[in-house]
């Protein structure tokens, strides 16, 4: 039920199907029913139970923390984020919480040195909502407490949780100045992998940006050429599609475009083009007294295909953690950290596939 009492003048959040939710003017009410007039010239009639007032002392630019609004409800909180965000003021607080808005565009001014700088053992909301703020937070509490800290990182996948997870890594390290004190066990390099391969979305400039972090934290030449190679490997594996064998319960490639990646694959991972195809097709048996090898339908071959693309990029992700952590020099017997913890983001879809998996 609304909150607080609803009658004829009060200013209102109402839903809207367009708008999720817009803002308007009790012009009448009947029982449990108000009739609204929007601001965009609607008149509709909603339940009072689902309408929220609006807060008419907010600034029209938002609030930096969310505690400050007088109604922190679905509607206020929405209208807060996006006028903050039309001003590309894409942080904002709720507490000691911090809620990010991904600006969908490069904003190097808020995340150069000398914004580091500014943030560099001031109190908490004492500046502008800022990634800085809470990594600089976390770490001083470490010193100070002496105790270890964590940060969580929650929001869907695509959101931009990667690139928020890196600042405050940068950030902390830049502010310890001992990158034995940071311990990150998050898959960032390989997600940027992944998205730097894909056709649509390359970037030439990201791709360089990876190469250099791979010389810096000790990723030879020769290593780099491989990780590449077993990242492709596993996009052309997840493209090769399996058809019915002349064989009962068989399976095959499907066209020459599987057979193309089933071949690719194979090069890539340097094994035999046939060994690999049975790997998918055959499901194999050892007894004390033989081997038995046994078809797989499309279906299970399918299955086996994505087992395998998981187990490689599993492999090659902890192969990548230990060079990364053996790299910046982890002392074991470091009494404290602060772990950074990104907890992963499930959409609605009717296939869950690598995206919200990785």
């Amino acid at each position: 039920a609304t909150p607080v009492n609803i009658i004829v003048g009060s200013h209102v959040w109402v839903e809207d199907p367009d708008e999720a939710w817009i803002d308007g003017q009790v012009t009448k009410i009947t029982g449990k029913d108000a009739q609204i007039q929007t601001t965009n010239g609607k008149t509709v009639t909603e339940k009072l139970s689902k309408i929220y007032p609006k807060d008419l002392e907010a600034p029209p630019g938002g609030v930096d923390d969310m505690t400050k609004l007088s109604y922190l409800h679905e509607p206020g909180v929405l209208q807060n984020l996006k006028a903050r965000y039309e001003l590309n003021e894409i942080y904002t607080y709720t507490g000691n919480i911090l809620i990010a808005i991904n600006p969908f565009q490069r904003l190097p001014h808020i995340y150069d040195s000398h914004m580091m700088q500014q943030y560099k053992g001031a109190p908490f909301g004492e500046l502008s909502p800022h990634v800085f703020a809470v990594a600089d937070v976390a770490y001083r509490a470490m010193i100070n407490e002496l105790k270890s800290n964590s940060i969580l990182v929650s929001g869907e996948s695509g959101a931009g949780n990667v690139p928020l997870i890196s600042c405050m890594i940068i950030d902390m390290d830049i502010i310890s100045s001992e990158c034995s004190l940071i311990q990150s066990l998050k898959h960032l390099a390989m997600l940027k992998l992944f998205v730097t391969t894909i056709p649509g979305v390359s970037d030439a400039h990201d791709y360089l940006a990876t190469r250099r972090a791979m010389d810096i934290v000790g990723i030879s030449e020769k290593e780099q050429e491989a990780i590449f190679r077993v990242v492709a490997a596993i996009l052309h594996l997840g493209n090769i599609v399996f058809a019915k064998g002349k064989e009962v319960d068989s399976s095959v490639p499907k066209d020459d475009q599987a057979k193309f990646h089933l071949n690719t694959t194979a090069e890539l991972l340097m094994c035999d083009v046939k060994a690999l195809e049975d790997a998918l097709c055959k499901r194999v048996m050892v007894t004390p007294e033989e081997v038995i090898k046994r078809s797989l339908d499309p279906q299970s071959a399918t299955v086996s295909r994505d087992g395998l693309a998981k187990t490689l990029y599993s492999r090659l992700f902890d192969w990548l953690v230990d060079k990364i952590n053996n790299s910046i020099g982890q002392d074991p017997n470091s009494n404290f950290l602060i772990g950074v913890l990104d907890i992963y983001g499930f959409e609605s879809f009717k296939a869950n596939r690598y995206a919200p998996c990785l």
